[in-house]
């Protein structure tokens, strides 16, 4: 794959610029190379526990500087999406976290309600009780309608991979035989929402991710080329079994920055000899 056409990228965030607390490797390198290249970039998670704020200040704390504006959670996209297709003061059950709760009832459009809701919206929740999933299971069987931030099963973790919002999903779809509807990843939704955003296009954008079942399998649903990291969820061995296959893998971020830096230098050494062709 060329690089030197790419002029936006799109990250995900666990497993790609950090795990836990943990800066990855070529992450500062990267971003300083992208700006010296004035390519825009952004980032776009599935996790839908903070918002982009408390982004913006975990990043910082790692001295990654990332405004919230450039921090697209899905939370942030299913929150779009509901204003889009629900009236204001329809009644909600949410299993989730702060960054889903503040988004969905902090204007009052939403109204949070645990018996007969008209939607039930899901996400991560590392407090998930017997009693959430009760309320959840009761009201999707009651005819609320079910919808999921994001189906990812697993979370990385600095201890390693631990339950996440599809895990939750799994259980809530056991219980009811309801699939829900998926805003997140590998749904196009987000990386459209993203390029717009930037005024970026498709065919001039990367998306750059860790899972096979979500960055790359959204990438091909809405047409962006991608490049896979093995720094979080997906190993070789998934990758050549998966249908998902990515435009290129690299095993981390350094490699990808040493892969377009060579593709700028070969350029460069491309562009001198057909100076010096033309000149003789």
């Amino acid at each position: 794959m060329q690089l030197d056409h790419i002029r936006t990228v799109l990250f995900d965030m666990d497993g790609v610029l950090y795990r836990g607390k943990t800066v990855l490797p070529g992450v500062h390198d990267l971003l300083a190379f992208l700006q010296q290249r004035d390519i825009r970039y952004a980032c776009i998670t599935n996790n839908a526990s903070m918002t982009p704020e408390q982004y913006e200040e975990k990043l910082a704390a790692m001295g990654i500087a990332m405004p919230a504006r450039l921090v697209l959670t899905s939370a942030l996209v299913t929150n779009h999406y509901l204003r889009q297709h629900y009236p204001r003061g329809t009644t909600v059950y949410v299993i989730g976290m702060r960054g889903l709760r503040e988004l969905l009832f902090s204007d009052g459009y939403f109204v949070e309600q645990t018996h007969g809701p008209q939607l039930v919206v899901q996400g991560a929740d590392f407090e998930v009780t017997y009693e959430k999933l009760r309320l959840a299971c009761l009201a999707i069987r009651g005819g609320a309608r079910y919808i999921a931030t994001n189906p990812d099963r697993t979370f990385p973790s600095e201890e390693g991979l631990i339950p996440g919002a599809g895990a939750i999903g799994a259980a809530l779809t056991a219980a009811t035989e309801v699939e829900p509807f998926v805003i997140g990843k590998p749904q196009p939704t987000m990386f459209l929402a993203a390029l717009e955003m930037l005024g970026g296009t498709a065919e001039t954008a990367l998306t750059i991710g860790d899972r096979l079942d979500t960055d790359i399998a959204g990438s091909l649903a809405a047409n962006v080329p991608s490049a896979l990291v093995l720094t979080g969820v997906a190993t070789r061995d998934e990758l050549a079994t998966s249908p998902y296959q990515p435009t290129v893998v690299f095993t981390d971020l350094p490699e990808l920055l040493e892969a377009w830096q060579q593709t700028g230098a070969d350029q460069e050494t491309q562009r001198r000899r057909d100076t010096e062709a033309q000149s003789n």
